[in-house]
């Protein structure tokens, strides 16, 4: 017989010597649990806000250092104040996308590739982006790394050279992506949704387009970064294993060669238009297996004092997996992978949208669903203590995750200068959505969900949805193209302005 493994003999006589012991344990040290009644949850943990300093460099930029030293790593986010619905021209909306991508095509001293290989000795990617109020470029990486990564960011901020061939690319990239956009019944719900809430007159309206992206030179990316690019409107966050002194000293250096100036939005925006009786704009998607809903209107910007209530009133119609819209469309009625709602705060009007995937043949049952539950939350249906409780943990306990790795603590405390928000939101945060009430939900729902002026977006099987929706008698309906157009069908049942 083949001797037992010796690799095996240590554990085997550590289990043997467990087993004895508990063998000898008196029955009276076995737990006693009552199966009958669940275990009662222990106090919540106390969440503490990290600290941060605030300085400001010599060249105007606003510099956030955030200690954070469990791991050895570092995230950096530069942040510019404004973005495409400031400084995009109307016609040409996507040049502050095109320009953030030809930051890593090259600069004064490294190719595109050099860049990339760069990157990739460091560990690290550094990305850029311009979004609708505000823009960035931003990295993560290993803190004994910070120093060459910032000084190759650097380099990308203040040397780029934008290369023709380059540009020439990326605009066949991008067009291609905007007409494989056009088969896509999510991209077009929100297409067509932001230019019948705000029209193309207001930059909320605005979308990249064809002949936009097709209309952008050279000549205008490069103005576009000489403009775009200046540390007075720049909020730099760094968190993570480094310190505050030597942050600012290396920001310094790297930045030395940047000159002052730019000047901060004031966020000022057009008009919206006339609000209009509710409507179901229709978008034809033959042979579509779902339809596609997007409700909503303008609502309030980020600076509203009813912040809070709304989050809360929200996060009950249809932010939480159990809210009321995805508990009923979803999980009892069986008519949707998933619907939600949601306020899009920012410094204007954003939107209020409820919506989501319905298949084809419940799309008049769910449109009367959505309608029923926008109705409940105006105070047809009492909120429940176990909804606000539900609701108040939700967003309250939430907040440890945004601070739960470098990257998500950089871009918490970014938020702050991008939203105007104090540096004790965080901390008020809590005691902010505890002291909510009922009546204060239904309040503001009453308030911002006007259920006489919506527009109730549906991309979907024409042939086999408009005339069941037509029978709901919910509003009339207008048959629109994929950006957004009326159709012109004055005279098909149920169309009508």
């Amino acid at each position: 017989m083949r001797a037992p493994d010796r690799s095996l003999r240590a554990p085997l006589a550590l289990a043997t010597a467990l087993a004895c012991v508990l063998a000898a344990a008196p029955a009276s040290a076995a737990p006693k649990l009552d199966r009958s009644k669940p275990p009662v949850a222990g106090p919540n943990p106390v969440f503490h806000v990290p600290a941060w300093t605030r300085t400001t460099l010599p060249d105007g930029a606003e510099l956030l250092v955030v200690p954070k030293h469990d791991l050895p790593l570092v995230s950096v986010t530069m942040t510019f104040l404004g973005g495409s619905c400031q400084f995009d021209p109307p016609d040409e909306t996507g040049l502050g996308t095109i320009t953030a991508q030809m930051l890593s095509e090259g600069t004064t001293t490294r190719t595109a590739d050099q860049l990339s290989e760069a990157q990739q000795m460091l560990g690290t990617t550094i990305s850029a982006d311009v979004s609708d109020e505000s823009g960035s470029i931003g990295f993560t990486a290993l803190s004994d790394r910070f120093e060459p990564a910032l000084e190759l960011m650097a380099d990308m901020v203040l040397h780029p050279t934008f290369p023709a061939a380059s540009l020439e690319r990326l605009r066949g990239q991008t067009l291609v992506s905007l007409r494989q956009r056009k088969d896509q019944p999510n991209a077009i719900a929100s297409i067509v949704f932001a230019h019948v809430l705000y029209g193309s007159a207001h930059p909320y309206g605005r979308v990249m387009n064809e002949a936009g992206v097709k209309a952008i030179t050279r000549d205008e990316v490069v103005a576009f970064h000489e403009k775009y690019y200046r540390p007075g409107r720049a909020v730099v966050t760094v968190a993570g294993d480094v310190e505050p002194a030597a942050v600012k000293a290396a920001f310094e250096k790297a930045f030395a060669g940047w000159p002052a100036g730019g000047e901060r939005p004031d966020w000022k925006y057009p008009p919206l238009p006339a609000p209009e009786p509710t409507v179901i704009d229709l978008v034809d998607k033959p042979g579509a297996a779902q339809s596609v809903f997007a409700i909503g209107e303008p609502g309030p910007p980020r600076s509203t004092p009813d912040y809070y209530a709304l989050s809360l009133m929200n996060t009950i119609l249809g932010g939480l997996f159990q809210s009321r819209l995805n508990h009923d469309i979803r999980e009892v009625r069986g008519w949707s992978y998933g619907v939600r709602s949601r306020f899009d705060f920012g410094h204007g009007p954003g939107a209020f949208e409820a919506g989501g995937g319905i298949i084809t043949a419940k799309t008049d049952s769910a449109l009367v669903a959505f309608m029923a539950h926008l109705r409940g939350v105006r105070g047809g249906v009492p909120f429940t203590a176990d909804e606000l409780q539900q609701g108040r943990q939700s967003l309250v306990q939430s907040l440890p995750r945004r601070f739960a790795s470098v990257e998500g603590t950089a871009s918490a405390i970014a938020a702050l200068a991008t939203q105007g928000l104090p540096d004790t939101y965080y901390r008020d945060y809590p005691g902010h959505i505890r002291a909510l009430k009922a009546d204060d939900l239904v309040r503001v729902a009453r308030k911002y969900l006007d259920l006489d002026h919506l527009h109730i977006v549906i991309v979907g099987d024409r042939s086999v949805i408009q005339a069941p929706l037509a029978a709901t008698r919910v509003a009339p309906i207008v048959v629109l193209d994929t950006d957004g157009n009326p159709v012109p069908h004055p005279n098909d049942a149920g169309t009508a302005r």
